[in-house]
């Protein structure tokens, strides 16, 4: 496929090669942007600029790295803005009846004090480059390669970022606090 994308781009015909791009591509394209943001809507907008990068991009492509990498680059990237910009925008307010009970060390009225583990909200704490990585990894079941060509980055750092976010994670469920590295 990706020959076929090439072989239109040196054609000039740019917009049959983005359509071959976008429907080869957009389901990878979105996993990756889940596997990165951690939230489905989230990731549809990310995925959504990531193909608009994509088409802004596609006539200069030069082919210095295969296609599939230049893509995961730019949804990576794509990715990281959304959710950096979803993380300045977010904020709970301690108004919130929710968030004064908590803040107050107590539930909802009535509710039997419970411990509930959120695996998602504990990997939503944790630094983008530390959640990504279990993301891919875990939740994806991507191989340690794969992580890393996805993520551009030499396997040994996807290793040591996974044992890092693992070590983190197990200071959020002790309530200790890590030592920073």
């Amino acid at each position: 496929m990706e020959d076929l994308i090439r072989q239109h781009l040196e054609q000039g015909r740019t917009r049959e090669a983005f359509d071959l791009l976008a429907s080869s591509f957009q389901d990878r394209i979105y996993r990756l942007a889940v596997a990165i943001v951690g939230d489905r809507t989230l990731a549809e907008d990310a995925a959504q600029e990531a193909l608009l990068r994509i088409w802004k991009g596609l006539a200069g492509f030069r082919g210095g790295s295969t296609l599939s990498t230049w893509i995961y680059s730019i949804t990576r990237n794509a990715s990281l803005t959304a959710l950096a910009a979803s993380r300045s925008r977010a904020g709970i307010s301690m108004e919130e009846p929710s968030a004064l009970a908590v803040a107050e060390g107590h539930g909802r009225p009535g509710a039997p004090a419970r411990a509930v583990l959120d695996v998602e909200a504990m990997v939503g704490q944790l630094r983008p480059q530390y959640s990504q990585v279990l993301r891919l990894y875990y939740m994806q079941e991507r191989s340690y390669e794969e992580v890393a060509r996805m993520l551009d980055l030499p396997m040994g750092t996807v290793k040591t970022l996974l044992h890092r976010a693992k070590l983190e994670l197990a200071a959020q469920l002790t309530g200790a606090s890590v030592r920073k590295v």
